[in-house]
């Protein structure tokens, strides 16, 4: 096992497995990404990222949205006036997942092709098992 992976798992034993898989799942999940990529471009309302995001149900957004506001990564302002209303932008904790987030999108833009090729070539090989 290489060092990295070594002090990697010391770091993971050292903390709240539960806390840190949860974390991991939920800046993994692909709304989170979706959320956390629109909201980089700028704040946005509710309705905007509804709009924005046609295959997200209204629910999901909603949990989406929460479990992002929970972990400190997004934050929901409040804009009063005769009708108030919210804004969702990144925090600055939010902020510093964005490198990696575009990396890991670099990635899968990289190796769509090969990955959909495997895709086949498993399908292909494996139907009607």
């Amino acid at each position: 096992m290489s060092q990295d992976m070594l002090s990697l798992k010391e770091r993971i034993n050292s903390v709240d497995k539960d806390a840190f898989f949860s974390v991991l799942s939920h800046i993994g999940d692909k709304w989170s990404l979706v959320l956390l990529g629109m909201l980089n471009m700028r704040p946005m309302r509710y309705t905007e990222l509804a709009d924005r995001i046609p295959k997200i149900s209204r629910r999901m957004l909603t949990v989406t949205l929460r479990q992002l506001e929970r972990d400190g990564l997004v934050e929901r302002k409040v804009h009063s006036g005769s009708q108030p209303w919210f804004e969702y932008d990144l925090t600055e904790l939010g902020r510093t997942l964005i490198v990696p987030v575009k990396a890991l999108a670099d990635w899968a833009l990289d190796n769509i092709e090969l990955i959909i090729e495997n895709r086949d070539s498993y399908d292909a090989e494996n139907t009607g098992s």
